[in-house]
């Protein structure tokens, strides 16, 4: 029976990827620090190594006897106190996984990037894999930069031998998204009444099913050093709001949030919580990216991967119905 190592297993994407793996006859082996959260992987038939991402003999354990190795985790965060570990995790994690993996000889590594890599479009038109930055001085926020960075490392070790594919999932969205992610937090927010209105902006949502496929099928097919964005339905944001608005019986807000006025209290709501501590609501970089419409398109992953792209309101009607379920949000009350 072959084997498949992923890190980030424990995570959203990751977890969905496990039990598609299953259903394919991988024997899978994650990753996971001791102290980690381990619900997403309960009653799933998985060996556990114990270890982080720059723990060499984990590693070197995990990656033995795999063909394929799938290096999900990151720190998926918008906003961090202190983005030192962001950078730790998301660059010098990737490099040491694929480095690993690459010495083990696995016959393909799948390395999970971002759109935060991609160059966003300008105006409305959705960004290929041909869009690319030019450096990090022009990319919104420490966790893009550490995302292109890390895709950097990725690109390198791949020119150098390593059998190296990337993939770069939108916004997934879901079941089993335990953290939850920031899109997640968005419904979830929305659920329990935190949203009063909107910004006018574009998202595109995935369903994490299809992006868990996605990585099983550039293990497949994918071209070593090649690139694929796993891309959903373009959406506005108060179109989001509206299908959410649809499923549940909740009103959508009104009222658009005029950008200056988001920017304002953005900046002011991220230097609260660096002075007193906490979690901005609506932190600065997030409102900074909200300028461009995060649109993408996944022709080249449907073309050369066999990629689906399933409707997005099937994955949010999901998402809620797990959300609530597992507590995250009241159970929607139709107004």
């Amino acid at each position: 029976m072959d084997i498949a190592f992923l890190t980030g297993g424990t995570g959203f994407v990751g977890a969905n990827l496990i039990r598609l793996l299953a259903e394919k006859n991988l024997r899978v082996r994650v990753l996971a620090r001791k102290n980690s959260d381990k619900r997403n992987l309960e009653g799933l038939p998985v060996e556990i190594v114990e270890g982080g991402l720059l723990d060499p003999e984990a590693l070197e354990i995990g990656c033995r006897g795999a063909r394929y190795v799938f290096h999900l985790a990151a720190d998926y965060r918008i906003w961090a106190p202190d983005p030192t570990e962001m950078y730790k995790t998301n660059v010098e994690g990737t490099k040491a996984v694929l480095t690993a993996a690459t010495q083990a000889k696995a016959e393909k590594i799948v390395y999970c990037s971002s759109v935060a890599a991609v160059r966003p479009p300008d105006g409305k038109v959705p960004s290929t894999e041909e869009n690319e930055y030019s450096g990090t001085e022009e990319i919104i926020g420490d966790y893009k930069k550490s995302k292109y960075l890390g895709e950097q490392e990725a690109l390198r070790l791949s020119r150098q031998g390593g059998p190296i594919v990337i993939v770069n999932p939108s916004a997934p969205i879901g079941p089993l998204d335990i953290k939850p992610t920031p899109t997640g937090k968005i419904i979830v927010d929305f659920l329990s009444g935190r949203m009063p209105s909107y910004i006018d902006t574009g998202l595109n949502l995935v369903d994490v099913r299809d992006a868990a496929l996605g990585h099983y099928m550039a293990a497949l097919k994918g071209k070593i050093g090649e690139r694929y964005i796993l891309a959903g339905e373009n959406l506005t944001f108060k179109r989001i709001l509206d299908i959410l608005s649809e499923e549940t019986g909740i009103p959508a807000p009104r009222f658009k949030t005029p950008y200056a006025v988001a920017w304002l209290y953005g900046a002011v709501d991220t230097a609260r919580a660096r002075a007193l501590g906490g979690e901005p609501r609506a932190p600065l970089d997030a409102v900074r990216m909200a300028r461009h419409f995060m649109w993408f398109d996944s022709s080249k992953a449907r073309r050369e991967l066999g990629f689906p792209v399933s409707d997005a309101r099937r994955a949010l009607k999901d998402a809620v119905s797990w959300f609530v379920e597992k507590g995250y949000a009241p159970r929607p009350v139709p107004a």
